[in-house]
């Protein structure tokens, strides 16, 4: 582990301080050495774990997409009592003819 920080030192794949370089290049990031450094030991480490869930046999585990059984919230879509046009109407700013009337926002 490096120092302090949790990062492991190598990876079976591995990004070099030139690719990281290049990578804050086109990110338009000034890194000084010493973040490059460290930013190559954080991202080999994650390309490490990367590497050891690869080798995991989940051959007979379901795909997922969240960790937790979750149902759905939404209630069955069932036709209910509404409301009458004349009570939706009645607190609209402007009515003609059963409609709204809205202000207009395009040209003719």
């Amino acid at each position: 582990m490096a120092e302090g920080r949790g990062y492991e030192t190598e990876a079976a794949l591995s990004i070099s301080d030139d690719e990281i370089r290049a990578v804050a290049r086109l990110a338009r990031l000034e890194l000084p050495d010493a973040e490059i450094e460290v930013q190559r030991r954080h991202i080999n480490a994650l390309l490490a774990r990367f590497e050891a869930m690869r080798q995991l046999d989940l051959g007979g585990v379901e795909p997922t997409s969240h960790c937790l059984a979750l149902q759905s919230v939404m209630r069955d879509d069932e036709v209910g009592e509404s409301l009458s046009r004349g009570e939706v109407l009645s607190n609209a700013p402007q009515q003609r003819d059963g409609c709204f009337v809205v202000p207009r926002i395009l040209a003719d």
